[in-house]
Order: C-alpha cells, then structure tokens, then sequence
C-alpha cells in the first residue's frame, strides 16, 4: 500500500491514506457551542493540508450524554452555526470533514450532567470504577435516544459535514451495547451479538432514511474491550459485517472498555483486532495509535490490517509534525 493511493468507497473518496482521529479538546463553552479557540485549533492542526479526513472530537446528541465539561454539542440547532464555521475550517485545509456523534452512557458523571447517568445495565463502568451507578434505560428511553443519534446526524449535514461518525468505541454508550461487560439485557437489546447492535443498526438505518443512501456513515467501533469476559474477536468480526450491511461506509477501529490505548505500545496496536475485520469486510477500516514517526504510517500499511492510518498524538503535542515528519516519505 502507498501512502498517496486514494481510497474510494461507494460514498466517499479519500485523497490519501492519512486521518486525523477524533480527539477531544475541551474547547467548546458551557453549552457545547463552538468557540474561536476550537476553531483555532482545528485550523492550526489542518494547515498542512495533508490529511485525507479529519474526524471532529465526539459532540454529544443528549445533555445527559455529556461525557465532560466543555464537550461540543450537536444535541439541538443552536449548534449548527458553530459547527458550520468549524466545517469550512477544514474543508478550506483541504480535508473531508467528519462530525463524530455520541453519548456518554454510564461514563457520564453527575457532577457534569446534573442527573444519574443512564446504560443498557445498571452496571458500573468496567473501564472507570470512578463513576456513577447508572439507571437501566428502558425501551422508550433507547428509541429517544436512537432518534438523538439520527436528528443529530441530520444536524451535521446541515452544517456541511461530509460525514458522520458514530461513537461506538471508548467504553461510551454504544459501546456499551455492544460489549457483553456492560449489556447484560434480556429482551430485544440484550444476549447475543445481533441483538447486543440492534440499537445501533436501528440508529444507521434511520440516518440512511433521513440522509438518503450516498451520505457517508462512520463507524468508531470498540473493537476489543481486552477485559475477560468483553467483546470477542469473533463478535466484533459478526458486528463489523453486520454494519456494513445496514450502511456503514467506513470502519473506525479502536478499544472498547479499555478506551483507546493498551499495554502495547508499537505502532497500530489495535491491529489484532482490526485485522479479522478488516480481511472480512468490503469498506474502508481506519486504524489509529501509537504513531510517533512518518516511517509508522507505512509499516502498519505494510500490515495489511486497514486501509487509512490515524495520526493522533503525535500531531495533538506537534502542528508541524506531519510537514516534518512526511518530507522525506515525498507526500
């Protein structure tokens, strides 16, 4: 694999291999509203023009998803104005811009939303003993929030995103749903791996609905919780190819209960489970972590475990890291 190819999916073409996760910034005010700082910083960031993609930091569909304090929101329309100007910020840096979308679950905290945190079970937070019991959600209470996720979505492409990603990775709710630590259900959205993603193919099939069939649809998937007892390999290669049925176009790995980084520390860490998923599907996989050099980016597509490499950290702690660090690779 070159570092140059494009990638094309059926709804989306990306100018190279190269994404810019989503990583959070705390930049946005009280009310999740876009601020100059965000802007700043997604311009700074973009400048050198040599990502693909970039994936805004996750932006809560619900207040009571509220994942921590100046969180963006995307939950009602007074953010679209904020989102637009942060849109054309990227876009202008020659980049597709994708808006993640998510709720925090039982990684919610009270002392942030002002109420007790809700789950698929009232379980404690495998991944973060520090938080609150969570209240059981009922079925009434997951098809408000299935219909947060699809208005929310809805929001994003009013403000000119060119995608949208569902959050289903880092321990939050639709993480949750998906690992069997947290989703100990026993109707329709509980037991095995297919009821386990009803949720969040009922959420895709009604983005679809709304958005029609060319509007790309991200998936950040947790892909392994490395917990005993969490996420199989095997269910999480089933849960992959069941969303690219219901509409996924592109599939964003990362760690579930165990959030984004494990005890290995090399480049694409997340390789062994993004590589079952990605010999078993037809859409464009992204793996992210522990890039530190321009040399990384290609090792892990000489892997043959994904198609588009995420540079995180590295350009987090340096703007100019990609400039320096791709000179020498003739990008």
């Amino acid at each position: 694999m070159n570092i140059k190819d494009h990638v094309i999916s059926k709804n989306i073409e990306f100018k190279n291999r190269l994404v810019m996760p989503p990583m959070a910034t705390a930049k946005a005010d009280d009310n999740g509203h876009i601020t100059k700082e965000s802007l700043d910083y997604y311009k700074d960031k973009t400048s050198c023009k040599l990502f693909s993609a970039v994936i805004v930091e996750h932006s809560y569909v619900d207040k009571r998803g509220k994942a921590h304090k100046s969180q963006c929101s995307i939950s009602n329309d007074s953010n679209i104005e904020g989102m637009s100007k942060l849109a054309k910020v990227i876009k202008n840096n020659n980049a597709l811009a994708v808006l993640q979308i998510s709720h925090a679950g039982s990684a919610g905290k009270k002392d942030v939303i002002g109420m007790s945190p809700v789950a698929p079970s009232c379980i404690l937070h495998p991944g973060n003993k520090n938080t609150d019991l969570p209240i059981e959600l009922s079925v009434s209470q997951i098809e408000d929030i299935k219909n947060k996720f699809i208005d929310s979505a809805v929001r994003g492409k009013l403000a000119g995103f060119d995608a949208v990603e569902l959050h289903c990775a880092h321990g939050y709710l639709l993480d949750q749903f998906l690992s069997p630590l947290t989703n100990k259900r026993k109707d329709e959205y509980g037991g095995d791996i297919y009821a386990r993603i009803k949720l969040h193919i009922d959420i895709i099939k009604g983005i679809r609905e709304k958005l029609g069939k060319n509007y790309p649809i991200f998936l950040r998937m947790g892909a392994g919780d490395f917990m005993e007892g969490g996420l199989s390999k095997e269910d999480s290669v089933i849960a992959g190819k069941e969303f690219e049925k219901a509409g996924i176009d592109v599939l964003d790995i990362s760690g579930g209960m165990c959030f984004y980084t494990i005890e290995d520390t090399r480049p694409g860490y997340f390789d062994v489970v993004s590589k079952p998923i990605f010999q078993s599907v037809n859409i464009p996989v992204i793996l992210t972590g522990g890039i530190k050099k321009g040399t990384d980016i290609i090792d892990i597509l000489n892997r043959n475990v994904c198609d588009l490499v995420g540079i995180g950290r590295s350009v987090f702690k340096d703007s100019n890291w990609m400039t320096k660090e791709l000179k020498d690779l003739k990008i």
